[in-house]
């Protein structure tokens, strides 16, 4: 079977079931496992690299406005690669080619692959699409065995959580200019991570949130996952953040709990590895209880002390 992968949760779910070999194309976008690097490219962006958030914000809520893919189909690569099987999503016009494309590239090709349409919107949605590529691409005894393990580490951060007498309040961001309180999983995975998230609503989407609102609230601790931004250019926008009324006053701030975690290799995307982040978030809101995997790297606490298990910043 050949497989292409439209979006990058996808490309780590195909490989998670042991089908790297069998996986022909990606998007500009996957970047791990780190070898799929080399595969041809199937997508382009319409987000210079360069862009601002805000900037990248506004071209985001422009073109869904008039109905444009932010992402198109290179048809001519796709047609060369003779695809089995894509495997894309509906959820999120921002994350992906538009649905109707690839549809409409499907039945375009020789032999009219089969398209595998991903839509999860919590946790237990995420390893049902795992059940449902491992189906339709011939290892559904695989999918089972790794969707048992992946539910078993999510099931030992919830017993450990269950005990606890004390849950922080919680604001996990998934962009900064303009603020967005967090939606889809990321609300279920502080919870069961032993936090109160205090903005965002599990298995709705993310959505523009007023900072009055985030003041209003004033977390405990807060989460910066910007969607599709790793750790270092993240950093770059905190400076913003900092510059908001009322900031300063936060408790998070005053008491040094502010984190960034890198969105784009964890919260952002639907896969495997949504299971380290809780354990990325478990262990920084309960360290004496969540011990953290030895392959993940601790969350960034920014403009505090250094605390034993987790690098520090100076908030810019």
């Amino acid at each position: 079977m050949r497989i292409v992968s439209l979006l990058p949760s996808a490309t780590e779910i195909v490989c998670l079931l042991g089908l790297r070999e069998q996986l022909v194309g990606v998007t500009h976008e996957c970047d791990y496992p780190v070898d799929v690097a080399g595969l041809p490219k199937v997508t382009r962006t319409l987000i210079p690299h360069d862009a601002a958030s805000g900037e990248i914000d506004a071209l985001v809520r422009d073109r869904l406005a008039t109905q444009k893919a932010l992402y198109s189909l290179d048809m001519p690569v796709l047609e060369r690669l003779r695809p089995d099987l894509i495997v894309t999503q509906a959820l999120c016009d921002v994350c992906a080619v538009a649905d109707e494309e690839v549809r409409a590239a499907a039945c375009a090709l020789p032999g009219q692959p089969r398209v595998v349409n991903l839509e999860p919107m919590c946790l237990r949605e995420v390893f049902d699409c795992i059940t449902l590529v491992g189906e339709a691409a011939g290892c559904p005894d695989e999918a089972t065995r790794q969707v048992a393990s992946l539910q078993e580490r999510v099931a030992a951060v919830a017993r450990r959580s269950e005990g606890l007498a004390q849950r922080p309040s919680v604001v996990l961001l998934e962009w900064i200019d303009p603020p967005f309180g967090c939606g889809h999983w990321s609300p279920e995975l502080v919870r069961l991570a032993g936090g109160v998230e205090q903005v965002g609503l599990e298995g709705q989407p993310s959505r523009t949130t007023a900072w009055s609102d985030i003041v209003a609230a004033d977390p405990e601790v807060l989460f910066i996952a910007c969607c599709g931004f790793g750790v270092d250019r993240t950093l770059e926008d905190v400076p913003l953040l900092t510059s908001y009324p009322g900031w300063s006053s936060l408790r998070c701030v005053r008491s040094g709990e502010v984190y960034v975690v890198d969105g784009s290799a964890y919260f952002s995307r639907p896969g495997p590895r949504l299971v380290d982040s809780l354990e990325i978030l478990a262990h920084t809101l309960h360290p004496e209880i969540h011990p953290l995997p030895s392959h993940l790297t601790p969350a960034l606490r920014v403009g505090a002390p250094a605390a034993a298990d987790a690098r520090t910043v100076s908030a810019p």
